[in-house]
């Protein structure tokens, strides 16, 4: 373990419930195998001997003595995998190493403590300090400018470049996909400040902060956000919500993706597991209030549909642990999406009995799976359907879409194919 590039093992360092500084929680080791990787990972002893140890992931990871090992997903671990950097960090994290192709284990070291969820990783058993200063709501500009450079691909000075790099690797979260990203703080709360491209099709800050309004008036836990204006360009400002600020720094949130808890992959062999009902089934065993998150799984999977998110993959659905208990996170990346068909559209996951058809019977056909009585479900469906359909203009407008994304946009929601007759679609 003394050199990032071609490392294969690591020290998993964890801030524990209430606390601000890591702790080492065990050691992770990933071996090249004649059958392909090989991820281990055991506890240590004086961290499972700790009052307040509480495990990495409630599923895969539970506390005990045992080596752990797993073959999927390059041998890493889902929870580990989790806080490794997303398809965006990891563009970033290529252009830092230039020609020497990273590993799994060093995708993990290189990218900055401030990862979501709890976890840390590192070659020392002494835990690093965790990050007090970040970038600030001022220099966002900045930080703009930097990934539109890096985006384009653009020559920028040697000096000029490692700044660049090592500002854009301050990416905020491991599960928030492909989109140019960075953490900054304000007075109180830290924040991922989401980027518009200059190819987006339309104004992606303020379309998806007007979804998460309108979630919210729908009856949806989402998470907190803003918008702020850069000369002529928006982006949107997401609290963390696995952050919360103490004296001495920010206390973390423990935090798993909806793909490590079904226990699967991205690849498109995993896909068949991909499910709202096998997720609703897992929150039955490891949330500590399963009824409650269980139905507002049930009302998520209703507004992707009414608004055609076909981006409802497993990683945008979290459980996060800011106690002992793990619960179902604030919802978040919640984007409609303009598919040419009009009689069906699917969602990312299955959630009925006709596979990931968005349509009202089938999220009706699997409703008690989510503690739901067929009347209670139906009359979610319909009262969120009315709800959609009647205020998402008007939301639209009010977090300031533009007339002309209005129209680009305006097919998304409840779809015609939402209410056609099953037979008509067989």
């Amino acid at each position: 373990m003394t050199s990032r590039f071609g490392a294969h093992e690591c020290f998993v360092y964890i801030t524990l419930p209430g606390q601000t500084e890591f702790v080492i929680a065990g050691r992770f080791v990933l071996e090249q195998q004649r059958g392909g990787p090989l991820g281990r990972f055991v506890y240590g002893r004086s961290y499972l001997d700790r009052p307040d140890a509480v495990p990495i992931d409630p599923v895969e990871l539970k506390l005990g003595k045992a080596t752990y090992r797993t073959t999927t997903q390059n041998g890493i671990f889902g929870a580990l995998r989790d806080a490794s950097p997303d398809h965006w960090g990891r563009r970033v994290i290529d252009k830092h190493a230039a020609r020497v192709r990273p590993g799994e284990v060093d995708y993990l070291l290189f990218a900055p403590d401030d990862r979501a969820g709890a976890l840390g990783f590192g070659l020392n058993q002494e835990p690093p300090t965790p990050k007090r200063h970040f970038n600030q709501t001022l220099d966002l500009q900045k930080l703009q400018d930097l990934a539109d450079a890096f985006i384009a691909d653009v020559e920028v000075p040697q000096g000029a470049e490692a700044d660049q790099v090592k500002d854009l690797m301050l990416v905020g979260t491991s599960m928030g996909g492909a989109r140019p990203k960075a953490v900054v703080e304000d007075d109180s709360d830290l924040w991922i400040a989401k980027f518009n491209r200059t190819d987006d099709p339309w104004n992606f800050a303020r379309v998806e902060h007007a979804m998460l309004m309108l979630a919210r008036a729908c009856g949806i836990e989402t998470a907190v956000s803003k918008l702020t204006t850069l000369g002529n360009r928006d982006l949107l400002l997401v609290k963390r919500f696995d952050r919360e600020k103490a004296d001495d720094g920010y206390i973390r949130a423990r935090m798993i993706s909806g793909l490590t808890l079904l226990r699967t992959d991205d690849s498109p062999q995993q896909r068949e597991r991909w499910s709202y009902i096998t997720l609703a089934e897992e929150l039955r065993r490891v949330s500590a209030q399963p009824r409650h998150d269980a139905q507002e799984l049930f009302r998520r999977m209703c507004f992707n549909a009414l608004i055609s998110n076909t981006d409802d993959h497993p990683r945008n659905h979290a459980l996060i642990a800011r106690t002992a208990d793990w619960r179902l996170s604030p919802a978040y990346d919640l984007t409609p999406d303009t598919p040419i068909s009009l009689d069906r559209r699917d969602l990312a996951l299955d959630c009925g009995d006709y596979g990931r058809y968005a349509h009202a019977d089938n999220l009706l056909s699997q409703g008690p799976r989510f503690y739901l009585e067929p009347s209670d479900a139906r009359a979610v469906i319909a009262k969120m359907e009315d709800q959609v359909r009647a205020t998402w203009y008007e939301t639209a407008r009010r977090a300031g879409v533009t007339e002309r994304d209005c129209t680009k946009i305006a097919g998304a929601f409840a779809y015609p194919g939402f209410r056609l007759p099953l037979g008509d679609h067989e």
